[in-house]
């Protein structure tokens, strides 16, 4: 096939690495913080409990401790990742639990305490789409001004039976109308799905991306739904013997959504990363990067890349 015009690689697909080198100039990475958040469907605001799949670190496992003031774990972080790139820039990655669900004074004092860092050309917020105030709206406007912003969103799946088994408490309706209000403000939305959810169909997880390539999004990141220790999800997998897709049939997946997405559209994560000693299925997320070159080749046999059948 001709070069995928987003690439400078050997990949078919828009790398978060290609935009952002084309973006900065420069390799930029990001530095994972755990702010220490809760999430409205923990402490009984929507619902108890939280997402069925999360884990007790709330997907910050690679994030930095809590324990530890913001400005720390951002050193310590930035300091392991600068032996591998050392001329790099960074984006804080606010990553654990639902990162504006805090009074504005406190966000304030979280993200611009790493705004202050050197090389800082970036925020990256994980949040949920009910957990932005109108007062918290304005002020991401003003921030976006004078850096470059990106809101993270979980939606995870557009079937609402899925979405209230697990436990998201919250309707397609009020993500789509954050999205829009986000992109009123001209601030960039990535959303996060998880592909295997418990009892979903190939469409089913087709069916979500053909309804985030009609939204005015510019990045995605797709997971792998990870079975982990000490959560409700295991309980169900354990009783229910919930199907666990396979490598293939998640390579699959994965491209054939590609397939249907926009090409201008950044692919943020094409894979799960959890760690090993939480996992308990499927044994094969913990190749990440076999799975990263599976997709490549199935693509390349396909002559397969984003936005193919558009």
């Amino acid at each position: 096939m001709q070069k995928f015009k987003y690439s400078n690689t050997n990949k078919r697909y828009h790398t978060l690495d290609y935009y952002y080198k084309n973006k900065f100039k420069s390799k930029v990475f990001k530095v994972s913080l755990n702010a220490g958040f809760s999430c409205p469907n923990i402490d009984g605001t929507v619902g108890h409990g939280g997402c069925i799949y999360c884990s007790k670190t709330g997907s910050g496992e690679f994030a930095g401790n809590k324990e530890e003031n913001i400005r720390k774990q951002f050193s310590n972080i930035k300091d392991i990742m600068l032996k591998k790139w050392p001329n790099a820039k960074y984006i804080g990655y606010f990553q654990a639990r639902t990162n504006t669900y805090a009074p504005v004074e406190k966000l304030k004092e979280l993200y611009e305490a790493v705004l202050e860092e050197d090389n800082v050309v970036g925020l990256n917020i994980a949040t949920r789409p009910d957990a932005i105030t109108e007062e918290c709206l304005d002020y991401l406007t003003e921030l976006n001004k004078k850096t470059y912003l990106t809101i993270e969103l979980g939606l995870q799946t557009t079937n609402e039976k899925t979405s209230k088994l697990i436990n998201r408490c919250h309707s397609l309706e009020c993500f789509e109308n954050m999205v829009k209000k986000l992109r009123n403000r001209n601030i960039d939305v990535v959303v996060h799905i998880i592909n295997g959810l418990p009892y979903e169909t190939k469409e089913d997880m087709l069916n979500t991306v053909k309804y985030l390539n009609n939204l005015d999004i510019q990045g995605i990141k797709i997971h792998m739904l990870s079975i982990l220790k000490d959560t409700p999800i295991e309980k169900l997998y354990k009783k229910e013997n919930i199907k666990i897709l396979t490598k293939e049939e998640y390579i699959d997946i994965v491209i054939d959504q590609l397939e249907l997405l926009r090409p201008e559209i950044v692919i943020h994560r094409i894979t799960g990363d959890p760690k090993l000693d939480d996992l308990v299925e499927p044994n094969w997320l913990v190749k990440k990067f076999c799975v990263l070159n599976d997709i490549d080749k199935e693509m390349v046999k396909r002559d397969s890349y984003q936005g193919k059948k558009l």
